[in-house]
């Protein structure tokens, strides 16, 4: 062979050898990131997702690619949104505090692993079997806010006079959470001496509303729902009861962060 033929057969082969490492690598994972809140909300918790992923040793557009769904506040999104994030082929969908979104994501795949945050018991909402053995394809980690209402009634019961009229604000758009709400609420009725006032809201002016309710009511304390929609809008509601007067407990440290600021 001539030089300059071999020459070029090297050339040739140098260039081949990067092009079909690259068509060898492996596809890059996709984690189908999903919430019920906004981006702008959900920041922090990002931030907190991306440190996680960090810590196993995953950065983002690096090794790992994640797929950002938000509903803004609407249920009836998730659904739609998860049906997205299953034709862009993730290899995993993590759901943000919704236990909306945790159902719709199990109610669309049964192959794709899901991992969920959520504030209701996972097994009796039907999300996993048990918690010990979840089976199937989620899991995830849940915080019990609908059994933290009874103990906010109690602990408000022993901070106020007898006499105190005390209100709870939950979200009946949320309509698993709030079933289990109220059997928390008629069980802590038949062992407190108190029966609260329950008063629901979706939207900000039904908030507004609510807060109007509990001052023709002669209402003197809060108790706010741990459901998702209420620390979306904690600005709000600490705003109102700052107004009203009116001492409320809430389920997250965010809404003490939001009256001090």
């Amino acid at each position: 062979m001539r030089r300059r033929e071999l020459l070029s057969l090297l050339g040739g082969t140098a260039v081949a050898w990067p092009l079909a490492a690259h068509a060898q690598q492996p596809a890059m994972p996709v984690i189908g990131y999903i919430s019920g809140a906004t981006s702008d909300f959900m920041r922090e918790y990002v931030n907190a997702f991306h440190q996680g992923l960090g810590s196993a040793g995953y950065i983002e557009d690096i090794n790992v690619r994640v797929e950002y769904r938000w509903a803004e506040g609407h249920n009836s999104r998730l659904a739609g949104l998860i049906a997205e994030l299953i034709q862009r082929r993730v290899n995993i969908i993590a759901v943000g505090g919704s236990t909306p979104g945790a159902l719709a994501a199990k109610a669309a795949t049964q192959t794709i692993p899901v991992v969920f945050l959520v504030g209701t018991d996972p097994v009796e909402v039907g999300l996993v079997t048990s918690l010990a053995k979840p089976g199937g394809n989620l899991t995830g980690i849940t915080i019990l806010n609908v059994e933290l209402i009874a103990k906010c009634l109690e602990l408000m019961q022993n901070l106020m006079p007898a006499d105190t009229k005390i209100a709870v604000l939950l979200n009946p758009a949320n309509t698993l959470q709030i079933k289990f709400e109220r059997q928390t609420l008629q069980k802590a009725e038949g062992t407190l001496a108190i029966r609260p006032m329950t008063l629901n809201a979706s939207s900000p002016p039904e908030i507004e509303a609510a807060f109007e309710a509990m001052a023709q009511a002669g209402v003197h304390a809060l108790v706010v729902s741990g459901e998702y929609f209420f620390l979306t809008q904690r600005d709000l509601l600490v705003a109102l009861a700052a107004r009203h007067k009116i001492p409320t407990i809430y389920a997250y440290g965010e809404f003490t962060e939001a009256a001090v600021s």
